[in-house]
């Protein structure tokens, strides 16, 4: 990837391609009787354990985030995947079935917006019903901008949603409608927030990508806004995620600038993280009025500790957040496979992987071409 050094420079001259080339026919699913069975729960090379999926189960979104879709690449002339092309609710489930006894106990719903994928709720119940070996649930969340979340929390809930994480990136109304590019309010947003929270989806979590010099002015309101709520806010470093958003390292503010200035003015302490693998280092009010996160790729990357899986939806595999190649697995659920055809697969893209993009960042080794967030979301 070219890093531009101003990001209010204009759009490419050629349009960069934003999501991988479509996938091939399918093909009779391979017999894998002969085959030994995989070591469960799977391990990467650098013995990482399988335990997130998460599902984008749609490219669109009806924001235009300028860190995520900016307008001037998807426009009103940009392709999105044609509906066919997508996984169907029951593709998804047959494969996360085969993720939770490969080890996965937690699934996550992304976009574009996962809330524009019609009857969302459907997919949640197919989803909420799968067990663990051990006949424990899978706790099934959904990252979402929120913008229709107060007419979809309670289906949502009866569905069995465990959680919801909710993308909100200011408080200020001028600040917001600049970064999302649309005529949302930011009323809206938190309003479904409270509908959330009210139907039993607290705490809710609040993600925050902090641009230097673009919204960081809105850290320590965002920090007050929440204090006693019982909602966690995440605060995002911004990331080099895909190829379009025209990132800038002088636009990132790390971690510890962030901690910094909300200690000045909430004194923190730091919490023991809740789970291995867990992305945001947890911090609470040392008055006791709640928690933040911090989440750090870009200063202090958490590769070593990285237990996520992304499938895209059209069905690809990803291993990392920002890679530029994934592994096709819709060709073999739409051939009649098993789920032990399925698990071999499976276990042939996890077993072998050494991702750690984020350890890299920098080096000549860095892939040039990535895929975009809103295709395999956060």
């Amino acid at each position: 990837m070219s890093t531009r050094t101003n990001s209010s420079a204009s759009a490419p001259a050629v349009r960069p391609r934003v999501v991988p080339a479509g996938l091939p026919d399918p093909a009779p699913a391979q017999n894998t009787s002969s085959l030994p069975v995989p070591t469960l729960p799977l391990r990467d090379t650098r013995a990482r354990p399988l335990r997130d999926l998460r599902i984008s189960v749609t490219d669109r979104c009806n924001f235009r985030c300028t860190y995520c879709m900016p307008r001037e690449v998807f426009d009103q002339n940009h392709e999105f995947l044609p509906h066919a092309q997508l996984l169907t609710f029951e593709e998804i489930t047959q494969f996360a079935r085969v993720a939770v006894a490969a080890g996965v106990r937690k699934l996550r719903l992304t976009g574009g917006e996962p809330l524009l994928r019609k009857n969302i709720e459907r997919l949640v119940e197919m989803l909420a019903r799968l067990e663990t070996p051990e006949g424990k649930p899978v706790q099934v969340a959904l990252t979402t901008n929120g913008t229709l979340l107060r007419k979809k929390a309670q289906a949502l809930r009866d569905a069995g949603l465990s959680r919801v994480t909710v993308s909100l990136d200011a408080l200020d109304p001028v600040i917001f409608a600049r970064m999302s590019d649309s005529t949302i309010q930011v009323a809206d947003v938190l309003s479904g927030i409270d509908t959330a929270a009210a139907v039993g989806l607290a705490p809710v979590k609040v993600n925050m990508v902090v641009r230097k010099g673009v919204n960081d002015s809105q850290i320590l309101p965002m920090a007050d806004y929440f204090r006693h709520t019982g909602h966690v806010v995440r605060f995002i470093e911004f990331m080099d995620v895909g190829n379009t958003n025209g990132w800038n390292l002088a636009e990132v503010l790390t971690g510890r600038q962030i901690l910094d200035r909300i200690h000045d003015r909430f004194p923190l302490k730091q919490l023991d993280a809740a789970y291995r693998g867990e992305v945001a280092a947890r911090w609470g009010f040392a008055d006791g009025a709640g928690e933040i996160g911090i989440i750090t790729s870009v200063s202090q990357p958490f590769c070593g500790d990285c237990t996520r899986l992304r499938l895209s939806p059209e069905g690809r595999l990803f291993l990392c957040l920002f890679a530029s190649r994934g592994h096709d697995i819709r060709t073999l659920l739409r051939s009649g496979a098993t789920d032990a055809q399925v698990l071999h697969q499976l276990a042939g893209v996890w077993s072998p992987r050494d991702d750690h993009y984020s350890e890299l960042r920098g080096q000549a080794t860095v892939m040039p071409d990535k895929i975009e967030m809103s295709y395999i979301g956060g």
